[in-house]
Parts: C-alpha cells; structure tokens; sequence
C-alpha cells in the first residue's frame, strides 16, 4: 500500500506547536515510508477564517522546510485541496446518503431546537440531544415545509442500536455505543456549508488518505467517522491519534505557559531545525536516548510504533539548550546573518549595514554564539558595542562576598594586570590566573575581580567573554571604560 498522510488545518489562527508536531509526525512518517504528505486546507469556518492565518500556514511550513507533495499552490491529482473549493463534492455525497435512506432533510429551526435542549436540560431526560422529529416525514409533509421557505439541513442516520469500534494503532481498538453518539448529526448545513465530519471523511477518501495521523482530542469523533465511512461503503482508514502536547504542570499547553505560536519562536530567534528536532521528540523517541536528530535524519528513521501512548510535555527550557546547541554547530557566516535584522530592528546597525557594521557583526558572532539561547539575546548582549549607557549603582558592581573598598581595588589593581598583560602579550591564561591571584589577595570570590571589570566595560553583569570584549571594544575604549568605573567609586 503507497502510504498517503495528510496535515489539514483550518486557518482560524497562528500554526501553534501542537498543530507543527502534527504536521511533522505525518510529514516524516510519509517520507520514511516512500509515502506522499498532502496539505489540506480546512477552511468552512468563515466567521473565523483569515488571509494572516492562512499565510502563516504556509510561511511556517517554508520556514521549516516542509514541503508538501500534493496541496494549495502545488497542486495535484485530487485537488483543489482546499475545502471551501469543494461545496459541490460535499452537497453531491451528502445527497447521495438521502437517496439511499442513510440520511434525511431536517427542517427544524434554531427556536424548535433551542426549545427542546431546554426541556431536556429541565426533565433531566436520559436522553439529551436531536430528537429525530424529521427523520421520518412525508414527502407530502417536506413540500409543505419547502413552501414555506425553509432550507434544511442533512443529518446522518445514527443506528441506536448496537456498537461501533475502530482501531488506534497506539490506543488499540476503540468502542462507542451507537446511542453514545451525537444523535443523528448534521452533515450540511442550510447555506451549504459541510460539517467537519462530512468534508473530512468526503476529502480523506477522494483524496486516497490511507492513515490519518491526528491529535488524540479527535478520538470522540472517530466512531462518527467510522459510521460515516460504513454510510459510504469506503475503506475506514487507519487511524493514529497523537498524544496531547502537554506543559510541565501537566495541562494541556496554552499562552499561560509561554509562546505556542510558532511564529513567536522564531520571531524570538529559534532556528527551525531546533524546533523540527526538540518538537519530534515531544511524543515519540527514536531509542529513548538520541536527542539529536536532523531532519534528513528524521525522514528515513521515523516510525509510527515509536510514537508515545502518554502525553508528551514541552520543555521550554529543553527547547532553549536544543536552539543553543543548534547555534553553536552553525557557521559563523549563517549566524551573522541572521543576527542582522535583530542589530537593524534594536538601531545598532544600519539598514542594510555598511561594510564596516558587518565586519563588526562578524566578528561579534564566535564570542556571541557560546552565550545566546535564542539570536535575539543578541541585543542585550552587545549592546556595550553600540550604546554606552554607563551603571551608575556601584551595588552592581559589588558581587556577592564584596563590598566597596574590595570592589574598588578590583577595579583599579585588576585593571592593571590586565592592560598590563595585553600591552606586554601575555597569554590570556597567565593574565586570568593573576586575576584569580588578586581575588586570594582581596580576599573575595573570582566574581568579586570579574564582575566589576565586566560591568565597567560592557554596562552589565551578563555579557560576552571578558577578553573578547576587550578586543570588539578595542583597548583605548576598554580602558576609558574602566577609569570611568573607577572614578565612581572614589566618590564619596
């Protein structure tokens, strides 16, 4: 069987991380099974429907280098693929179903229906939901009902008796009592427009789907789909439900735990094989031990078994070591890059950089790239390169196990071990080790020697390495720097 998987969003909003762990699920199990990934756009709800969603959709999956096979723009042998381009396919099929008595019209109105929920909600009935009042009309009864102008729905015929089970290849077989069922669902709507159930298993089945691959919220409507596909007389699919993408409290992940936008990850500067890579794992290993996966890697080796029966928790944390990592191993020439536009957007640097600004990025990027979690640290990491803003609270000096008069010696006699020995070319090794002399001497941490200088040059506790920075600020301006943090503390 030729494997085909389909990733089928509705643009109502930004490609969040579980819907990517979705589309990355199916896009390697199609590429290490020889199979086709197909974009299906899902697009019926208008009222929440957006050009920005759908763009996002396909910038995202550009920006991870997922390329589909069949879909919007690249077209395709059982296209169009986007739904709201096959109302006739969906109005043709959901007929078909009436004539053959699998489904009926139903002209109840919103007031009837509003009515009925009410009554049931009061009598406490046993049986709550659509009470199949037109399952059975005339058809002198539905012409009198058309004169009137009513358009009606479809609803599917939902046996009441008996079960209905399909198997999950992670959950194993799955059973719903047919009476469990939503009672006797509407399958198109008045205007035209096709439930989710129908155009899903409609377009899953002409489009040749041959395991769907979704999030395990979905399993509910699996024995609709079951019953839907039976209605048919098609081939029910094999199914596989994704484990839930969950946050470190063990609630499903939301904006209370952070971004789940991944437009707001690689805004913040992720690179897209850290996320292709840490969210993969999120639900699925390929041993239980290897971590680092490339996307080429994860084309040839992943399995459908190795998906993960328990939710998978995303670590922001881990996503941060994964994205430093990630850095570290890209060329310097790529990472200069893409630090630019963050240097433009902060006003460090020109739009586009003189070559004297990207000679200063270049060498700004090996330092930079072993402190950066994600390229827009950047920013606060350099900014002593491009705006001297000055501390002025001598307490920021002062590290932990100091006080003043040992910060100030710190300041004036580890400043001059350290010009002293970049005039004399010492080795940086021989003038840190006289630096951690001098802190034995005063009788304080090595922090209490490092922190005071790193303030003095760069305007922050947290910055690039010390020697490092000497040399992107250049000795005259390093030096200028640290009399000027000197001076502060012989004032009284």
């Amino acid at each position: 069987m030729d494997v085909r998987v389909r990733y089928a969003p509705s643009p109502t909003g930004l490609q969040h991380i579980g819907g990517i762990r979705t589309a990355l699920f199916n896009y390697f199990f199609a590429k290490s099974s020889g199979g086709k990934f197909i974009l299906r756009v899902e697009d019926t709800d208008r009222e929440r429907y957006s050009d920005e969603s759908l763009e996002d959709l396909y910038s995202t999956l550009d920006w991870l280098g997922i390329k589909w096979d069949e879909g919007p723009v690249v077209g395709g042998p059982y296209g169009p693929y986007i739904q709201s381009e096959r109302f006739d396919i969906y109005k043709e099929y959901a007929e078909k179903l009436v004539k053959e008595g699998k489904a009926y019209y139903c002209y109840c109105t919103p007031e009837r229906l509003e009515k009925l929920r009410e009554e049931q909600v009061k009598s406490k009935s046993e049986y709550q939901g659509y009470d199949r009042h037109c399952a059975n009309l005339t058809d002198e009864e539905r012409a009198e009902l058309e004169k009137q102008g009513i358009k009606p729905v479809i609803r599917l015929k939902v046996p009441t008796t008996g079960k209905t089970t399909f198997h999950d290849v992670i959950m194993g077989d799955i059973t719903r009592k047919n009476k469990d069922i939503s009672p006797d669902p509407i399958l198109l709507k008045s205007d035209g427009f096709p439930t989710y159930h129908l155009a899903n298993v409609i377009d899953d089945h002409l489009m040749g789907i041959t395991h769907i691959m979704r999030a395990q919220e979905w399993i509910p409507s699996g024995p609709l789909h079951v019953l839907l596909y039976e209605a048919f007389g098609w081939e029910v699919p094999t199914y596989c439900h994704l484990p839930m993408v969950m946050g470190k409290d063990g609630q499903k992940l939301s904006k209370r735990h952070g971004s789940t936008a991944v437009r707001e990850f690689r805004d913040k500067g992720y690179l897209p094989e850290a996320i292709i890579n840490y969210v993969t794992l999120v639900g699925w290993s390929l041993d239980g031990s290897t971590e680092f996966l490339s996307k080429e890697e994860l084309e040839h080796c992943f399995k459908m078994e190795n998906i993960h029966k328990n939710p998978g928790k995303f670590d922001y944390k881990k996503l941060d070591w994964f994205n430093s990592q990630y850095i570290r191993m890209a060329s310097d020439d790529r990472i200069a890059s893409l630090l630019t536009p963050y240097l433009v957007k902060a006003g460090f640097i020109s739009d586009p950089p003189t070559k004297e600004e990207e000679e200063k990025v270049r060498l700004l990027v090996a330092p930079a790239k072993e402190r950066m979690k994600v390229l827009s640290d950047i920013v606060e990491l350099s900014k002593f390169l491009f705006k001297d803003e000055p501390v002025s609270d001598k307490d920021v000096y002062i590290a932990k196990g100091s006080d003043l008069v040992k910060t100030k010696d710190a300041l004036v006699e580890g400043g001059k071990i350290l010009f002293d020995g970049l005039r004399e070319n010492k080795a940086e090794e021989k003038i840190e080790e006289e630096l951690m002399s001098l802190a034995e001497r005063l009788e304080v941490k090595v922090n209490g020697v490092f922190q005071p200088i790193r303030v003095a040059l760069t305007n922050s506790q947290v910055s690039l390495p010390l020697f490092d920075s000497i040399r992107l600020l250049g000795i005259p301006e390093s030096e200028r720097r640290l009399e000027r943090a000197i001076n502060l503390f012989k004032e009284n």
